[in-house]
């Protein structure tokens, strides 16, 4: 009997893979044309003579209710000029980078037929770590001041959970999330399980569009923090179950295991050794069971409201 199922599991395995691979072979041969344009070098090399070229050729970077002295001084400014600086050591090019997003772009094509590639566009934000990359439809927009890597000199005082992903590689896993967040509606309940759901929908996207990735940057975890989540699902799940927040609408269970933290808050000894936002991997390993378990298309799944997500999904952690 053994090796008989061995044998059935081993087919359905090779079948996803082929699978799997006919479709990354259509995604290879889409075409998608992006310009990047390196607004953080061109704002650099600026003059206050060649500023109004410049506010002419992109006024969406330039707000109406600031003046020119406010952007003649940015130029002027020690920090801004050191931060030029140190973009232009750690990213003399963009081209490893915008290999990575062609694919990315490639991939939210083949999702989802009408998106539009956008132009890239690399700015600077004043290290502005709650928008790292902005899409906008039209374009999308990084900041490369928050990607120097976690030990780099201006990120003295910024929390740990936050500058651990302050590096390169961090960049497409966060445009990947900006791009998902797009398709993904806000829950309308607001249940703990419908947030946990809504972060498990975005986080199965990203997991499409960046299918080479590996799971715990897609999450910005670190390598650790993953292998802690996997030990211990059956631990989290119970947890949720035993203490009854499933469906709970107490707004203090999201900052507690959905929001960026140093820790999950348990209440319990162990806090300190958890990484933050286990209710979002809980909702990614939900999202998987549901999509496994039913024949739903990308688009359908997006629409499902968590109930029907729950209660389809069959879930059972891994022990």
């Amino acid at each position: 009997m053994n090796r008989v199922l061995i044998a059935f599991f081993s087919v359905l395995f090779f079948v996803a893979c082929d699978k799997t691979s006919e479709r990354e072979q259509k995604i290879d041969k889409i075409d998608v044309d992006f310009k990047v344009i390196r607004f953080d070098r061109l704002f650099a090399q600026a003059t206050p003579k060649t500023l109004p070229k410049l506010e002419k050729e992109y006024p969406f970077l330039f707000p109406k209710q600031y003046s020119d002295t406010v952007w003649i001084d940015k130029l002027k400014d020690t920090l801004q000029i050191e931060m030029n600086k140190e973009i232009a050591k750690v990213y003399p090019d963009f081209k490893e980078t915008e290999a990575e997003l062609h694919s990315l772009f490639q991939h939210a094509t083949y999702y989802f037929p009408k998106f539009k590639t956008p132009e890239v566009i690399t700015i600077t934000s004043e290290v502005d770590y709650k928008n790292k990359t902005i899409y906008t439809g039209d374009y999308l927009f990084i900041a490369l001041d928050t990607y120097l890597g976690k030990d780099h000199k201006f990120y003295v005082g910024v929390v740990e959970y936050f500058k651990k992903n302050f590096k390169k590689d961090q960049i497409v896993p966060d445009a990947a999330g900006s791009i998902a967040e797009k398709y993904v509606p806000r829950p309308k309940s607001r249940t703990f399980l419908a947030n946990m759901l809504y972060h498990g929908k975005l986080l199965y996207l990203k997991d499409r569009l960046l299918p080479s990735e590996t799971n715990w940057r897609k999450m910005g975890y670190t390598e650790e923090q993953w292998n802690f989540a996997e030990k211990n699902e059956e631990m989290i799940w119970r947890y949720f179950v035993d203490n009854q927040v499933i469906f709970d609408t107490d707004n203090n269970l999201l900052p507690r295991f959905l929001y960026p933290a140093p820790f999950s808050k348990f209440y319990l000894s162990l806090d300190a050794k958890t990484p933050d936002r286990l209710g979002q991997y809980i909702g990614w390993k939900m999202v998987d069971a549901y999509m496994d378990k039913n024949k739903v298309s990308l688009q359908e799944l997006l629409k499902a409201d968590a109930e029907t997500i729950f209660n389809n999904a069959n879930y059972k952690p891994k022990k």
